[in-house]
């Protein structure tokens, strides 16, 4: 069962928490927290800090962008963090892709497609194996969005302890 007081979904850099995946997510998870995040990438840090507190045991959905501050989040933060779920995450910024983070142990999952166009897969494969020690990566028939993706998957069974 999932602890919905310890899941949140970060969306995507033009996304919103009304978005497909947030909505989707919404429907199966009714207490999931899913702010909106706006500014700069420093501002949304900031932001997701205030929102995450001192509070451990999360469970964090980030897609696009939002996988890019999930990760960083969790790099920072790995004591409060459960689990990943990122999806075709945006790893490949500067800020993280130029002087990746200390490699961590928490438990991620990683979806891409193989008709990303705007996240190069071997590139991200290769970034999240330098700093997820517990990594397991799914490449999926699908574009950045990930719309047949997040519709397929078992999000209880993903989500599970």
């Amino acid at each position: 069962m999932v602890d919905q007081n310890r899941l949140i979904f970060i969306h995507g850099l033009m996304g919103s928490s009304e978005g497909v995946k947030a909505s989707l997510l919404r429907e199966k998870f009714p207490n999931i927290l899913i702010p909106n995040f706006t500014g700069s990438l420093e501002e949304r840090m900031e932001s997701l800090h205030q929102v995450l507190g001192d509070i451990d045991g999360w469970i964090i959905i980030g897609s696009s962008f939002g996988g890019l501050m999930a990760a960083m989040y969790a790099c920072e933060n790995p004591q409060q963090v459960k689990k990943l779920i990122l999806l075709a995450p945006a790893l490949i910024w500067p800020e993280f892709a130029e002087s990746p983070p200390e490699p961590i142990s928490v438990p991620v999952e990683v979806f891409h497609g193989t008709e990303d166009e705007l996240i190069p897969l071997e590139q991200l494969r290769e970034l999240a194996g330098k700093v997820f020690i517990d990594l397991k990566f799914n490449e999926v028939e699908d574009d950045h969005g990930l719309f047949n993706t997040v519709h397929a998957l078992n999000w209880e069974f993903l989500l599970r302890d």
